[in-house]
């Protein structure tokens, strides 16, 4: 009985062994077979030529036409900002980051299914037009945006100047759909401008200074320099770097950025992608003259990417105070990667972290101190930024619109007031004559 007992026992263990290895096996097996590079690429090489044989419309394709769409669709199933780039695409891309285009001045992204507007550029017809952050653009021209790729929106926003297109938008915080029917043009872009939208750069009545960076472009270092230049030049003791709705641009520039006001050789970002030991940093130069005064850095929805970057990093270091609201978290690194026949692959190749190592992406950045503006108000200040455009409007809302007061700007200003007010009185209590006495025995 013992030994029936003992086999039914050994024949079940057996039995068990044998079903989950058959499950390991064939689990085993269909990854291999995922992962069969020849046996893949034979059948992608069965559906091409069967595709450009028998496809009614067959005569008219070219074998770079169906692999153009098939590295599209490889791209575009990875995520939103990895993309396949013809030709024409891949120069547009160029002409982005040197600082001029034809087209609307919107940035765009995908959040969830929807074509979302990270931030209209300053001074540029979506601006004018009141389109903000947030909005869903519905529809280009009649066309539905729904499963769009960000490539196919941007090259259907895009075109000649002078000519027209038409975007159906969404507002999600009123529900109110608006046709907008925008003249496209030349956007050239000035990154950095002060208060009223212009490159004067003057401090106030105590001294305080106000810089914008609209995104981060090839030149933006440069030109931060210069505003930074003259408001040095008049004594400035306080600075506010305004980040709110800039939607990002080029890494090495917020890098450039960061080493304005951070110690050489400070940690700003790093990258970190796939393989641990591509591991990135990117730390601050030795380049030009360092600021030093008491910063406050405005950000909100609208800041995304290089935004974010500096953001995090001031806040990090405890080097400014961060307010306004939370941060858009587009946070992941895109390399470009040439090809051939001047085609291009951008793929995101690795996340941003903070020097602390915050993710950024889909995270965002949290202000130290929240100060919420009502969707109405933020409206209001769009057009109040942009030059000219109040003066455009009737009387009525001239004096709606430009009574609105910007409170994030107002309260940074409060702040800086304060940290520099006691700045400014420490000296004075070196003089106390409790005091006198430590410094002669120091001596």
């Amino acid at each position: 009985m013992t030994k029936r007992l003992m086999y039914s026992v050994l024949l079940t263990a057996l039995a068990v062994n044998l079903f989950f290895g058959a499950q390991v096996y064939l689990r085993s097996a269909e990854v291999a077979e995922k992962n069969d590079v020849y046996g893949n690429l034979r059948l992608f090489s069965l559906v091409l030529e069967r595709v450009r044989n028998d496809y009614v419309d067959g005569e008219n394709l070219t074998y770079q036409d169906l692999i153009y769409g098939a590295l599209k669709g490889m791209l575009s199933t990875l995520d939103p900002h990895s993309e396949f780039m013809e030709p024409q695409k891949y120069d547009e891309l160029k002409k982005d980051t040197e600082g001029k285009f034809g087209g609307v001045g919107i940035q765009v992204g995908l959040r969830g299914e929807y074509l979302t507007v990270i931030a209209p550029m300053d001074d540029t017809p979506a601006s004018r037009a009141g389109i903000m952050s947030g909005d869903r653009i519905l529809k280009i021209d009649g066309r539905s945006t729904e499963k769009i790729s960000l490539t196919e929106a941007v090259n259907r926003m895009r075109g000649a100047p002078g000519t027209e297109v038409v975007l159906t938008v969404l507002r999600p915080s009123t529900g109110a759909t608006k046709d907008h029917k925008l003249v496209r043009a030349d956007i050239a872009v000035e990154t950095v401008k002060d208060i009223h939208g212009k490159r004067e750069f003057s401090v106030d009545d105590d001294k305080l200074g106000y810089v914008r960076l609209t995104q981060f472009g090839e030149a933006t270092g440069e030109e931060l320099d210069r505003a930074l230049k003259k408001l040095h030049d008049q004594k400035m003791r306080g600075l506010v770097l305004d980040l709110r709705n800039n939607p990002g641009g080029l890494l090495d520039q917020a890098a450039h950025v960061c080493e304005r006001f951070v110690q050489p050789r400070q940690l700003v970002v790093t990258t970190e992608g796939r393989d641990p030991s591509e591991r990135r940093e990117y730390r601050a130069g030795r380049r030009g003259e360092r600021t030093t005064v008491p910063m406050v850095v405005l950000v909100n929805g609208g800041s995304a990417s290089a935004s974010e970057i500096v953001a995090g990093c001031l806040q990090d270091l405890k080097r400014a105070v961060v307010l306004g609201e939370k941060t858009f978290g587009k946070g992941s690194v895109q390399s470009i990667i040439p090809l051939q026949d001047g085609a291009a692959l951008r793929l995101t190749t690795a996340k941003y972290y903070t020097p602390s190592h915050k993710v950024i992406h889909e995270k965002g950045i949290e202000p130290d101190i929240v100060v919420p503006v009502p969707i109405e108000d933020a409206d209001a200040l769009l057009l109040q930024r942009t030059p000219g455009l109040i003066e455009s409007l009737d009387a009525e809302r001239q004096e709606r619109f430009g009574a609105v007061r910007d409170i994030q700007l107002e309260r940074a200003l409060d702040l800086l007031k304060g940290i520099t007010l006691y700045t400014h009185r420490a000296p004075d209590s070196d003089r106390r004559p409790d005091t006198k006495p430590m410094a002669a025995k120091a001596d």
